[in-house]
């Protein structure tokens, strides 16, 4: 019977726990791809998870930023775009759990199925028959968005699995039918009449399991099983760049922010079940996450609150009821010697062999007589081995046999694990472990003498003594590698508590070369991150994430988040502004009439440092970088934090920031926030601050914070009014702002035309600035002349406003956003791109604020006071997603600070 069509793959990711296992599983991947299991055009991507502890929710959401970045190069952008999956199909295979006993997880187990079909004939394992399933029954027909699949379960999907995508939107999770029984111990699908999900349980009550259940009496359980819409997909995306959940991501972990623990299906799917509530969820916390302390609840609770905010609208349904296949015995065909809940998996058994309940054989061929008892795990032996095994009965361990190749041939290890009383204390706190023998390749015999070390006149045991690695002989070489191994186990015990595996903001490798650039010593730092790089060209993953993409503080960042109404952006950021010197117009707005951003400080007698987050100053608190760049504490001073506080204030300090506008809006927030910020502390310690001191603190604050910075963004919101901040080539940087003077009435005349839209799109491109700044190191020469244009066009645009002419300003506007597109290419979505072209005929000129990507489109119409007009022809246009437009005018009044405990707005 011929194949059906299948889905034509644009990427396929697996993803994993492990880095060492990435590029095996890069190679198995591949050889799929040779075997013509999978076309030729598909892109193949095996991707370590950022943390071991991120969740199946944190891994889907870095594999999905992973494949939108490969895409987006693809294209020929320098942005990450989200425009990339409106065109895609992508599957996200999830290697899951960490299984100690299974060597190559779920994925890899060697099934017992023979497919006719295949090109050549190879071993089957559990990836090929999902690969199967997914290309060929439940993947034809979707349309392009991104499909996720755990690799733990054993599944079997009827040919037509009658799943219907007519009109579909959202995400549609694929339920499994399962007993009320069954349902007790997993997670369970409550769904309307139409297929919505309702709610998610798990381990529910009877009542709730009830509640679920189909007419025939089974219950939809939750799978391993999810298709994501690309409108979905891309608010999912854009949550990525939104901390705490910047966090499941590499790019977040790199930048030594703390991980966060994230369930696919009871933190990203559950926030959009219809019946949820708001409250509930985000106090609420995952079963895969366990128990943990408060600070941990409050920390989910900020991540559920962007999931919420990104994935509330979104509809969630219910699709095809397919069938679990976890047969064990019952597909075996094996049935007399078999114990009740026991398993044989890809084994050839000649003789008798029996095996005792809840016992487990895999990849073994053996010959009997062989009993092996109760809760046994055995894996790996051969018929050579079956010997060792005759006249013995295991009960309670794990015993596995390897292949291993040592001094260039090979041979074969094993490992025993048991609950065996009278010696269990001795093999846990044995430190040496045979290896190899000198004179005669080692067998099970050689590990099973601990179930009676007297046995055979304690022969076995004289013989395990005689080992290579237990004796202290052989080739030092095999020792060293057997102690790497040690060490591997001992850092996967650790959790993940000895620090970041990688990363260039806090990856400790990368202090020591950082320290001499830092201390003027050039030579011995160059010479210092030449030797470390050496140890990062071994995998593309690691070279893609080199610490040599973040200069340190001293030698300049940048804030990708480009500032609020402006022109002549990128001439402030660091090399550039050192080396070209900046010039930037800003104008400072009123969002609908209020400033949106604001902090507010006070004293508090604990000597305690807290910040609150958020217009309803949430719970959330943590010590922050504001507190030593104002010089309310050091962290060079001998003294704890409690006894500097006590001593300089004689008390604590209490800091809440609140912002309106959406996170990646390109207005500046970032910045403006951390003026108002120290702005607050300053005052509510004592001390006065003018606003040219408070531009250059933050740009301090920012390096602390290790995001870069430009200065741009805190001229054009606490300076007042129209101006031009100007930083000539030199060090030390020092920016000087002259006030643009505009002919009478021109202000109210530019509130009456200028508007603000937005555009409900996320800016994603974090990696903005780094590519900008590799192109002006390699000085590209289109790269170079639009940096000189910039500034060249910010005297321009500033000529434009003293003689108060708006169809000048518009062309500045327009000529300014084709500057930022050349430094940036792909910084204008499609949905952008759509907008701006409606939105052409009605105005005089048009840009997006901040780096592009997303974020607020300002313009200046043609008519004065248009934003109902324009929000009728947005209606008429399809494909723009959830926008807004919104009123703006000057704010001529800049940074204001209240004494009401202490305040400022901007």
């Amino acid at each position: 019977m011929e194949q059906p069509k299948g889905v034509d793959w644009t990427v396929i990711i697996l993803t994993c726990q492990y880095k060492d296992s990435v590029e095996v599983f890069q190679r198995e991947l591949e050889i799929r791809q040779k075997r013509e299991q999978i076309p030729t055009r598909t892109m193949l991507l095996a991707v370590e998870d950022p943390e071991v502890h991120v969740g199946s929710g944190g891994a889907t959401l870095n594999a999905l930023l992973v494949a939108a970045e490969h895409l987006s190069a693809r294209a020929g952008f320098t942005v990450v775009t989200s425009d990339v999956l409106h065109s895609a199909w992508i599957l996200i295979l999830h290697m899951g759990r960490d299984f100690p006993f299974d060597d190559c997880g779920r994925a890899f187990t060697c099934l017992p199925v023979e497919n006719p079909q295949a090109p050549v004939e190879a071993v089957v394992c559990n990836l090929d028959c999902l690969l199967d399933i997914m290309s060929h029954r439940l993947g034809p027909g979707s349309p392009p968005g991104v499909w996720v699949c755990s690799t733990d379960m054993l599944l079997s999907v009827p040919p037509n699995p009658g799943i219907s995508w007519d009109g579909f939107r959202g995400a549609r999770a694929i339920a499994l039918p399962g007993s009320t029984a069954y349902a007790r111990n997993h997670g369970v699908y409550l769904t309307d009449s139409q297929g919505f999900v309702l709610d998610i349980y798990y381990q529910g009550t009877e009542a709730e399991i009830q509640r679920c259940a189909r007419p025939d009496g089974r219950v939809p359980l939750v799978s391993g099983l999810v298709f994501f819409s690309v409108e979905t997909a891309e608010h999912l995306l854009a949550t990525h760049v939104s901390p705490p959940l910047d966090a499941c991501t590499y790019m977040g972990l790199d930048s030594g922010a703390r991980p966060v623990q994230l369930s696919l299906f009871f933190d990203i799917l559950l926030c959009m079940a219809r019946n949820v509530r708001r409250e509930d969820f985000l106090v609420g916390r995952p079963p895969e996450m366990g128990q943990g302390d408060v600070d941990i609840a409050g920390y989910l609770h900020g991540a559920r609150a962007e999931l919420w905010r990104e994935l509330r609208d979104q509809p969630l349904t219910v699709g095809g009821y397919c069938l679990l296949a976890l047969r064990g015995r019952e597909a075996m065909g094996e049935r007399q010697l078999l114990g009740a809940g026991s398993s044989v998996v890809s084994c050839l058994l000649e003789g008798p062999v029996q095996l005792g309940p809840g016992s487990v054989l895999q990849h073994c061929h053996l010959r009997g007589p062989i009993h092996i008892g109760t809760g046994c795990f055995v894996s790996g032996l051969d018929v050579a081995q079956s010997e060792a095994l005759h006249g013995l009965e295991l009960h309670d361990l794990v015993l596995q046999g390897h292949h291993v190749q040592l001094h260039g041939a090979r041979s074969r290890a094993f490992t025993l694990v048991g609950r065996l009383d009278s010696w269990e204390c001795c093999l846990l706190s044995a430190r040496l472990f045979p290896v190899l023998h000198p004179s005669r390749a080692l067998g099970p015999q050689d590990m099973l003498w601990m179930l009676d070390p007297q046995e055979d006149g304690g022969k076995a045991l004289r013989a395990w003594r005689a080992s290579w690695l237990a004796a202290g002989g052989g080739d030092p070489g095999v020792a060293a590698r057997a102690l790497a191994c040690v060490a591997d186990v001992l850092g996967c015990m650790a959790e993940g508590q000895g620090g970041l595996r990688s990363g260039p903001a806090a990856n400790p490798e990368w202090v020591r070369p950082f320290l001499y650039l830092e201390c003027g010593d050039l030579a011995r730092g160059v010479e210092a991150l030449a030797e470390e790089r050496d140890k990062w060209l071994s995998r593309w993953v690691l070279m893609m994430s080199k610490p040599l993409e973040k200069p340190p503080a001293v030698l300049g960042g940048g804030n990708p988040e480009r500032g609020g109404v402006s022109s002549g952006g990128w001439s402030d950021t660091p090399p550039l502004a050192y080396e070209l010197g900046g010039a930037v117009l800003g104008l400072a707005v009123r969002l609908n009439g209020r400033r949106p951003i604001g902090a507010r400080a006070r004293r508090i007698p604990e000597p305690e440092l807290w910040l609150a987050v958020g217009p309803r100053q949430d719970k959330m608190a943590t010590k922050i970088a504001a507190f030593i760049c104002a010089g309310i504490v050091s962290v060079h001073s001998k003294l704890s934090l409690s006894e500097q506080l006590l001593c300089a204030f004689g008390g604590g300090f209490e800091l809440h920031t609140w912002s309106e506008l959406p996170h990646g809006s390109g207005l500046g927030t970032s910045s403006i926030l951390a003026g108002a910020a120290l702005a607050a502390l300053q005052r509510a310690a004592g001390r006065a601050v003018g606003t040219e001191a408070l531009i250059h603190a933050v740009l301090h604050l920012e390096q602390l914070l290790t995001t870069g910075g430009g200065w741009q963004d805190q001229v054009g919101g606490l300076m007042p009014g129209i101006k031009v901040g100007r930083s000539r080539a030199q060090l030390p940087l020092k920016v000087e702002v002259e006030e643009i003077t505009v002919p009478v009435g021109f202000v109210q005349k530019l509130n009456d035309h200028l508007l603000l839209v937005y555009t409900g799109k996320t800016r994603l491109a974090r990696n903005l600035l780094q590519d900008v700044l590799r192109s002006w190191y390699a000085r590209l020469p289109a790269v170079v002349q639009n940096a000189h244009n910039l500034v060249r066009h910010t005297e321009e645009c500033a000529e434009a406003f003293r003689q108060g002419s708006l169809p000048l300003l518009g062309r500045c506007l327009t000529a300014y956003w084709e500057q930022k597109k050349l430094m940036a290419p792909g910084c204008e979505p499609l949905a952008v791109r759509r907008m701006m072209a409606v939105l052409a005929p009605h105005v005089h000129g048009q840009s997006l604020a901040g780096a592009g990507g997303g974020g607020f489109l300002y313009l200046l119409t043609k008519e004065p006071r248009q934003k109902e007009a324009l929000e009728a022809v947005l209606a008429k246009t399809e494909g723009l997603g959830n926008y807004s437009i919104h009123l703006v005018e000057v704010d001529t009044q800049g940074l204001s600070l209240q004494l009401l405990g202490t305040e400022t707005s901007a």
